[in-house]
């Protein structure tokens, strides 16, 4: 197969998201979403949801990282969730997709029994636990850093898409696709506990006690909170 031209209609989202994303955010949805159009050969209007699981599972065979295929998953979701609010589509063919299982960024020495026990530690209905759990989903399911967790607006979560946009190292903005789990886990914080936090107006998403934004010792202050409750060693996270 030759590679394909991109069709008009996502040359057109493309475009729309030059307004409002970086250059090389762009640069990358529009390499992600040719791999798609040169596999399809088709225009992408077409595609329905069994091929687009087909597609990452031959790219699973092919080898590729789950960190690139998380990448490609989040441009995906993006431009037919454009389609869908634009009423190019009826259905959103890439609604259900599914992530696939990332390595565990924090906490790194944990195995993964015990790091499930960290993020069920967070059990709970006051705002505080809320905004845990919230923010161990996000850790585990999206891989953040830390620093890049403390550095989220309220404007940086798009739960329709399930997208995070965050600012990596080096200041460079990067899009991060979400499980379920933590999409659930932020609706809850976000309709149940930043409300009861946000004595201040602050534009982050994690708010400590006083409605001012979590930092990064608050962070690792929490994580060791639940590694006690959980039965854990608090240095290992």
């Amino acid at each position: 197969m030759g590679t394909p031209a991109l069709d008009p209609e996502v040359e057109g989202f493309l475009a729309l998201l030059a307004t409002r994303r970086a250059p090389k955010t762009v640069d990358a949805y529009r390499r992600d979403l040719t791999a798609l159009a040169t596999w399809f050969d088709r225009p992408l209007g077409r595609i329905t949801t069994e091929q687009l699981e087909q597609y990452l599972a031959e790219l699973r065979a092919a080898g590729l990282s789950p960190a690139t295929i998380a990448r490609r998953v989040a441009a995906i979701r993006s431009f037919f969730r454009h389609q869908a609010l634009l009423g190019a589509r009826a259905d959103n063919p890439a609604a259900e997709l599914d992530l696939p299982r990332r390595s565990r960024t924090l906490p790194r020495t944990l195995s993964p029994a015990e790091a499930e026990r960290l993020v069920e530690a967070a059990n709970g209905t006051t705002p505080r636990v809320l905004r845990d759990r919230a923010l161990v989903e996000l850790l585990y399911g999206a891989g953040l850093r830390v620093s890049e967790a403390v550095g989220l607006n309220r404007s940086s979560v798009d739960l329709e898409a399930r997208l995070v946009r965050c600012i990596g190292k080096g200041s460079k903005e990067r899009v991060v696709p979400i499980g379920r789990q933590a999409a659930q886990a932020l609706r809850r914080y976000l309709a149940r506990g930043r409300p009861y936090l946000d004595s201040r107006h602050r534009p982050e998403l994690f708010l400590n006690a006083k409605g001012g934004g979590l930092t990064r010792a608050g962070v690792f202050l929490i994580l060791r909170q639940l590694a006690t409750k959980a039965g854990l060693e608090p240095e290992r996270v």
